[in-house]
């Protein structure tokens, strides 16, 4: 499934974030990018995986549907997290100041990574035979 490479392929490069020099603005822009780009790949993959399971909200639904739809699949999601993540990825256009950067930088280390890689892991072993 092409959504699931793309997920896949992008979380490669958004784990080597915490490799980076993280006091470095373009790298910390990067890892925001990354970070954008990442949640938006998750977010339609789990569209795609609920229009499998014939749930209506993948006709229409918003990020915030999907992940509210998807939670009610999938047990293991943490959809608070889902949900800090939609709200820092929305306001990743609006962060000028240095600390609240570093905050989102740590956050997307330290708490979204490993939420991509638990959602990558279940994924896998749940679709495995459409992946």
């Amino acid at each position: 499934m092409k959504k699931y490479d793309n997920f896949a392929s992008a979380l490669a490069t958004l784990r080597l974030s915490s490799e980076q020099d993280l006091s470095n603005e373009f790298v910390q822009g990067g890892i925001i990018a990354k970070f954008s780009l990442q949640f938006e790949l998750s977010w339609k993959l789990m569209k795609e995986l609920l229009k499998f399971e014939g749930d209506r909200t993948a006709s229409t639904g918003s990020p915030r549907e999907i992940i509210k739809a998807a939670y009610q699949y999938y047990d293991w999601m943490d959809e608070s997290i889902w949900l800090e993540m939609l709200r820092d990825r929305n306001d990743t256009t609006h962060i000028y100041d240095a600390a609240l950067v570093e905050k989102l930088i740590s956050s997307i280390i330290n708490r979204y990574i490993p939420e991509f890689e638990r959602f990558d892991t279940e994924v896998r072993r749940r679709y495995a035979d459409i992946l």
